[in-house]
């Protein structure tokens, strides 16, 4: 991953309401959700303000909208928010002399 698509992740999930709505998303798997489910899911938001939010989720690569009929159905991009929890990772203690942080086996 490169830093700017790291910094466009980072920057969508940076709002209270889009991390909540990419939680749902991540927690309702590869079958996603409804976008009417969604804003009922997280407090009855406006349809015209989570509308925007997922649209700043979509531009940022972390979600991905399916249209179907009328509908459209949102799903989390597990490749992308791996690909940013890699990026956060990749150096993880690299500049430690001790055995690592104990997270993920980060050093062993």
């Amino acid at each position: 991953m490169e830093m700017n698509t790291a910094i466009a992740a980072l920057t969508a999930l940076g709002h209270a309401t889009r991390l909540s709505v990419f939680r749902e998303l991540v927690k309702a798997g590869p079958a996603g959700r409804m976008a009417g489910d969604l804003g009922a899911a997280i407090g009855g938001i406006p349809g015209a303000t989570l509308s925007f939010h997922l649209k700043e989720l979509v531009h940022a690569g972390l979600i991905r909208g399916e249209q179907r009929g009328r509908f459209v159905c949102y799903q989390a991009d597990f490749a992308a928010m791996n690909g940013l929890i890699g990026y956060l990772t990749e150096n993880c203690c690299a500049d430690s002399s001790l055995d690592g942080c104990g997270v993920n086996d980060c050093r062993s």
